[in-house]
């Protein structure tokens, strides 16, 4: 049953791979703006004894596992982006899980005008029901080519999979209550912030104070 509750206003933050989402999140997280970060979870989720391991070991089989019986990252990744029905199922069974964390970590919040919730598969899983806005980070295509390949040694065809297996950047910024552009120097990203918290302080004191919480 929903309840209803008194909540902060809910910021998400979503982008395309390697457009600056952390480093965004850090930015906020300095003016003591809760983050609750969706692959951060997602990595808990998959620790060794954790259900939802088991749950990824028993379709992918034994061989998703590396010696020491963690989870073998490179090998899952490879899987579920060159095979849509393997990604499919991969969600189905993380995201439930991280979208109860994360509403029980959003229940927990208290005396703070705004939370940021990072979810990169935010508008992929729709689940834009979780927040109240939606906040795009942005840059070219072809600086989050270059921005992978330096940062994880991507080849071109692993990138060109990647992209095409997440939203693509029109519909992103369709989506989007505000954006925020990575594509210069870490001041202007920074003013970019600065410029948005002091809106969202301004939004969240108008803002409807009880809202549900599924």
């Amino acid at each position: 049953m929903d309840r209803l509750q008194q909540l902060p206003l809910r910021i998400g933050l979503t982008g395309g791979i390697a457009s600056g989402k952390t480093t965004v999140s850090d930015l906020f997280a300095q003016y003591q703006v809760p983050i609750i970060d969706a692959d951060v979870l997602a990595h808990q989720l998959v620790q060794r004894g954790q259900p939802a391991l088991q749950q990824i070991s028993a379709h992918f089989g034994a061989s998703i596992l590396l010696d020491d019986g963690a989870l073998n990252r490179a090998k899952l990744r490879e899987l579920v982006f060159t095979d849509a029905a393997q990604r499919q199922a991969l969600e189905q069974i993380l995201h439930p899980l991280i979208r109860h964390s994360m509403q029980q970590q959003i229940a927990a919040l208290s005396a703070t005008p705004y939370c940021i919730l990072s979810v990169p598969l935010l508008l992929e899983t729709q689940q834009t029901d979780l927040v109240d806005r939606v906040l795009v980070i942005d840059c070219p295509e072809a600086l989050q080519h270059s921005r992978l390949a330096a940062r994880n040694g991507f080849d071109t065809m692993e990138i060109e999979r990647i992209l095409a297996a997440q939203t693509d950047r029109a519909s992103r910024l369709a989506a989007a209550h505000d954006v925020i552009h990575n594509e210069q120097d870490q001041t202007y990203l920074a003013q970019q912030v600065t410029t948005l918290h002091q809106y969202y302080l301004k939004l969240a004191a108008t803002h409807l104070p009880k809202r549900t919480l599924s």
